[in-house]
């Protein structure tokens, strides 16, 4: 077991898979405001959009003008989802600093999800490498393996075939690889025990892990991460988002919680916590009727709290 970092970073996804999985459409300029407020509380990486055709995810149309806005941000790390070579070079067009391909472990959920096998996706994340190099581009290419603890659809996912797959998208030219639980299915000892064979697969180019709480265990898993050296998570602001395939599921870890719990710790995530929670309930008034996740905004943060506070 690792010493536990000292640093965290939280990647914010709201903006991709929060509202990716809700009805309502954000205006943009809400969406700019929701960045640009992000950035005031210190979150310094965000995952802005995805490059999916309009028509398919009209939530997320607007993805390249928040892109251009993200970058004008000092410092900020802005990301894209791309789930194939067109939005590839949509990302690389708009000098995106990283795009993540999602690579479903699950066979039944990668046909379901991507209308490919996982190993269909591992050539097509070489075809992305090989389109980034010869455009001389500097964005970082993350292949993010999902359904990596067990799939809604499939049941079981073994994990040598996580790993051979993650293996499969670093030879392929992926710069970075990540594990996510996306129907929420795994236990802190699953997570233990998968970061633990990643690390030692892919070393410091495994990089994040993206947790949900569908069962009340996201917290949990991050811990066991941490335990073995994991430094990078996914969160969403209000626990919004979620997998279609997994109907009942609650959310990502909500990143007003996630980041409440590191600060508790004494790990330093670079997160205002109360700019955090003024965010939370612009965004909570933006979305009327949606169904928001979290416990730090009906608790509050406690009276004894401040950054150096161990509990």
């Amino acid at each position: 077991m690792n010493a536990i970092p000292d640093k965290v970073m939280i990647r914010e996804v709201g903006l991709r898979d929060g509202l990716q999985s809700i009805a309502t459409i954000l205006p943009t300029e809400q969406k700019m405001a929701w960045i640009r407020d992000a950035h005031a509380a210190g979150q310094r990486e965000i995952e802005v959009g995805s490059f999916v055709p309009a028509r398919l995810l009209p939530q997320l149309a607007d993805t390249a003008e928040l892109l251009a806005y993200a970058k004008t941000l000092p410092g900020l790390v802005a990301s894209v989802l791309v789930p194939n070579l067109k939005g590839a070079e949509r990302a690389i067009e708009g000098g995106a600093a990283l795009m993540i391909l999602p690579l479903s472990a699950s066979h039944a959920h990668s046909l379901a999800n991507l209308r490919k096998t996982p190993d269909e996706v591992v050539a097509e994340l070489g075809r992305i490498r090989a389109a980034r190099d010869a455009a001389g581009s500097k964005t970082i290419i993350e292949g993010g393996v999902g359904t990596a603890f067990g799939c809604t659809l499939q049941g079981q996912v073994e994990p040598a075939e996580v790993l051979r797959l993650m293996q499969a998208l670093l030879d392929a030219g992926a710069d970075r690889v990540s594990l996510a639980d996306t129907v929420g299915y795994a236990n802190p000892r699953m997570v233990r025990d998968l970061c633990e064979q990643a690390l030692h697969i892919a070393g410091d180019r495994f990089c994040c892990g993206h947790f949900h709480d569908t069962r009340g265990l996201a917290m949990a898993n991050v811990y066991a991460a941490l335990e073995v050296g994991v430094t990078r998570f996914d969160a969403s602001l209000a626990g919004i988002g979620g997998c279609p395939h997994a109907p009942g599921a609650s959310g990502n870890a909500a990143t007003e919680d996630l980041a409440f719990m590191l600060e508790s710790m004494g790990l330093s995530t670079g997160i205002d916590l109360s700019r955090l929670l003024a965010l939370r309930a612009r965004v909570a008034a933006w979305l009327p009727g949606e169904t928001l996740h979290g416990a730090l905004w009906l608790a509050g943060v406690p009276q004894i709290f401040n950054t150096s506070t161990v509990f």
